[in-house]
C-alpha cells in the first residue's frame, strides 16, 4: 500500500503523531492499523490516516461512510499502560473529549459528545470514535483507536439524515491533513491527562459536554420505548438516567430513538 510517513523527532517518549503515515487508499484505518500493531510494526503514538476508505468501520457493526480527501479518517495505536483494563471507559472518554476539543477550536458553540463517543454539533453528528483494544489476560496489550470527523464535506448518503460537518457548521474550508495533526496534539494533551491519573477529571468533564444531559429524551430497550432524563454517564462507561427511577444502561442495550 503506498503511503507516505512524516516522522517527528522525539528522543524522550513516543507521542500521539509521532510517527504519522498516509495512506492514500484502505479499507478500514482501524484494521490496517491493527495489522501493523500485531505484526510488530506499529506502537505507542503512531497514525495512520487514509485520505479513502472503501469500508471504514463504525459502532455495532456499522459502515463509517465519508468522502474522500475531505475529512479525518484516521486511527492511532495507544499502549495504554496506565490503565487497568477495568478502566477502558476512562480512555474512551478522554479520546471524546480529544476530538472534542479540536471541534471547540473551531467552532465554540453547542459542541456535544453523544454517548459513548459520537461527536455532535447542535443535533447532528459530525463525528465518531471506534476503540478496538487487544487483551492478553490481564494485560492491556494496546488500543486502536479509529476516529472519523467530517472536516469539509458538505453532501452526504440519503441514509445519513443527521450529518454535518465543521464547513458546514461555520462556512469556512479547512486543511484536513492540518486539522488532522491538530487532532493528534489534542489526543497527546488528553492522554498525558490520563497517564497523571486525572481520570475523575476527565469523565467530569466528559460529562460537561454530554448531549442531551438533564433532558427528555425517548430510549429503545428491545421493544419498548421509553422517556427518561439522560442525568450522567459513570466511570465504568453506564448511561445514568432517571425517571420512576434511576437506572444505568450499558451501550448496546438500549437505542436512541431519533
Amino acid at each position: 500500500m503506498p503511503h507516505r510517513t512524516t516522522l517527528l523527532q522525539d528522543k524522550t517518549q513516543p507521542v500521539v503523531g509521532n510517527a504519522f503515515i498516509e495512506l492514500k487508499s484502505v479499507d478500514s484505518t482501524n484494521n490496517y492499523a491493527m495489522a501493523q500493531a500485531n505484526a510488530g510494526k506499529a506502537f505507542h503514538g503512531h497514525v495512520f490516516f487514509a485520505h479513502q476508505q472503501t469500508a471504514g468501520k463504525g459502532q455495532r457493526g456499522k459502515k463509517w461512510v465519508a468522502a474522500k480527501g475531505e475529512n479525518i479518517m484516521m486511527s492511532i495505536v495507544l499502549q495504554p499502560d496506565c490503565l487497568l483494563i477495568s478502566q477502558q471507559f476512562f480512555l474512551s472518554a478522554a479520546m471524546a473529549l480529544g476530538c472534542y476539543d479540536l471541534l471547540n477550536k473551531c467552532f465554540t458553540e453547542e459542541i456535544f459528545i453523544k454517548w459513548p463517543n459520537d461527536l455532535y454539533i447542535r443535533d447532528r453528528k459530525a463525528g465518531g470514535i471506534l476503540i478496538e483494544n487487544v487483551l492478553s489476560g490481564d494485560n492491556w496489550k494496546y488500543a486502536i483507536v479509529g476516529i472519523g470527523i467530517n472536516i469539509n464535506q458538505t453532501k452526504f448518503e440519503e441514509s445519513l439524515l443527521n450529518a454535518t460537518s465543521l464547513k458546514q457548521a461555520t462556512g469556512e474550508s479547512f486543511d484536513v491533513i492540518d486539522m488532522a495533526k491538530k487532532l493528534c496534539d489534542c489526543i497527546e494533551k488528553r492522554y498525558q491527562e490520563l497517564k497523571l491519573g486525572n481520570n475523575d477529571e476527565t469523565i467530569c468533564e466528559y460529562n460537561e459536554h454530554l448531549y442531551k444531559r438533564d433532558e427528555l429524551v425517548q430510549l429503545k430497550k428491545g421493544k419498548e420505548v421509553f422517556e427518561t432524563t439522560i442525568k450522567k454517564v459513570s466511570t465504568r462507561g453506564k448511561m445514568i438516567t432517571v425517571d420512576a427511577e434511576e437506572r444505568g444502561f450499558d451501550f448496546g442495550e438500549v437505542e436512541w430513538v431519533v
